[in-house]
């Protein structure tokens, strides 16, 4: 992650660039997001709405099975039998309508619908009926390549915990306190959401589980001050 020089007076800035040195430290290169191809997390952007990964996954591996992991092949295939394919993730029917919007917007050609400026490419997404500003986000940082951070349920809980909170308690509001705070770097953006994603899973559930986290010294749930040390280190 390119290393920040934040300004004394600012301790939330530093506190980001501490946890996001002290998450790679531990973890390490995570490569996220897991898929094979950047349409494959197009599309599951939309199917890890409100699910575990795992039920993900098994929707993905249906659609690969049967064929129709691409532009063409998607929109080709009738809305029943792809809601039929992504049951595993929930809420399937729901889905297979947003995927149908999402791919209708994007087209064959999709990669070019996303070229270009981000700010208009997010908009774009935004104004697809059942794409979010998370699913928008992650599918223009990990499928389109853009710095920007995405903002889960995850990154508000440990953040939450750690007495960290943007002055309005919105999307916007945490997404635009870290790319104030985290320099715009595809791969570091994609690192640090990584790693929390990771600690969420490993220490930071919602009965947490402090031992071993990297970030306990930190954290006031976990019995930490809540406060930087004197100098701002791993």
């Amino acid at each position: 992650m390119t290393p920040l020089s934040p300004r004394p007076d600012d301790p939330t800035h530093a506190t980001l660039q501490v946890i996001g040195e002290r998450l790679a430290a531990h973890y390490g290169p995570l490569h996220w997001w897991p898929a094979e191809t950047a349409f494959e997390v197009v599309v599951g952007a939309v199917l890890a709405q409100n699910t575990a990964w795992t039920n993900v996954e098994l929707a993905i591996a249906n659609l690969k099975a049967t064929g129709v992991l691409g532009p063409a092949a998607l929109a080709a295939l009738p809305e029943p039998e792809l809601a039929e394919l992504i049951r595993p993730s929930g809420t399937y029917r729901v889905k297979a309508t947003r995927l149908k919007a999402l791919l209708g917007w994007l087209g064959l050609d999709w990669q070019r619908r996303l070229a270009g400026d981000l700010d208009v490419a997010r908009v774009g997404l935004l104004a697809v009926p059942g794409v979010g500003p998370e699913t928008a986000d992650a599918i223009l940082l990990y499928a389109a390549g853009y710095p920007t951070f995405v903002i889960d349920a995850y990154t508000r809980r440990i953040l939450g915990r750690i007495g960290v909170r943007p002055a309005v308690d919105t999307y916007e509001g945490w997404r635009g306190l870290f790319m104030q705070a985290v320099p715009p770097d595809i791969r570091g953006y994609n690192e640090y959401h990584a790693g929390l994603v990771h600690l969420a899973k490993d220490h930071c559930r919602v009965k947490p589980a402090c031992s071993g986290c990297p970030l306990r010294s930190l954290c006031i749930t976990g019995g930490g001050s809540g406060r930087l040390p004197a100098r701002a280190s791993l």
